[in-house]
């Protein structure tokens, strides 16, 4: 699981300064949810770890753009509808955040948290670099694993422009900005946004 405390990155920072070879990452929803938005138990913000303090937010925030945090996920958690609809400590944890991560990272450069650049690392290179895989960077030689994405599109996540089968997400009904258009795996096109997306732009 990734840090989701101002505790938790003051730890990393203090195993790193006695010579431990520590990364991190944060899950996007950290980096925009809080505690305060488990008013009325909405089962969808049931998570592990759970939603923190605005205090927390923020340091996590800071972490990420100076680095200390190397790396933003998705921590995408798609569930059946049913496991959200018991009482809420009864429900399954996680949220469905494949196809918000995006737009919501782009709000970190919106908030002036990063800079585009920055955040692409985040996203990319930072993981990479955590996993010790030889990807998430565009040179000569290796592997065209490329995600293009419109930073304008604007749509809203619903049971209609959601590809993926999972709908618990708090973020479901919320005017979104930038979208994945396609993807490419080994120079191969996996991902391309449906037509009738097009109409949201």
């Amino acid at each position: 699981r990734g840090l989701s405390t101002a505790r938790g990155v003051q730890k990393l920072s203090q195993a790193r300064q006695a010579g431990v070879d520590a990364s991190a990452d944060v899950s996007i929803h950290q980096l925009f949810l809080t505690e305060d938005d488990l008013d009325g138990f909405d089962a969808d913000c049931h998570l592990i770890p759970p939603l923190r303090t605005f205090a927390d937010r923020e340091a996590l925030r800071a972490a990420v753009a100076s680095g200390d945090i190397q790396a933003i996920c998705s921590d995408h958690q798609p569930h059946h509808p049913d496991a959200k609809l018991v009482p809420f400590p009864e429900t399954a944890p996680g949220m469905a955040a494949l196809e918000t991560l995006l737009p919501l990272a782009l709000c970190l450069v919106s908030d002036g948290v990063l800079d585009l650049a920055t955040l692409i690392r985040r996203l990319t290179v930072g993981p990479a670099g955590i996993l010790g895989v030889a990807a998430g960077s565009l040179e000569p030689g290796r592997l065209a694993d490329v995600c293009v994405f419109d930073p304008t599109c604007r749509w809203t996540p619903s049971d209609d422009t959601l590809v993926t089968q999972g709908r618990n997400s708090p973020f479901m009904g919320v005017g979104m900005r930038g979208r994945v258009t396609w993807t490419l795996l080994g120079g191969r096109l996996t991902h391309e946004k449906p037509p009738e997306h097009a109409a949201l732009d």
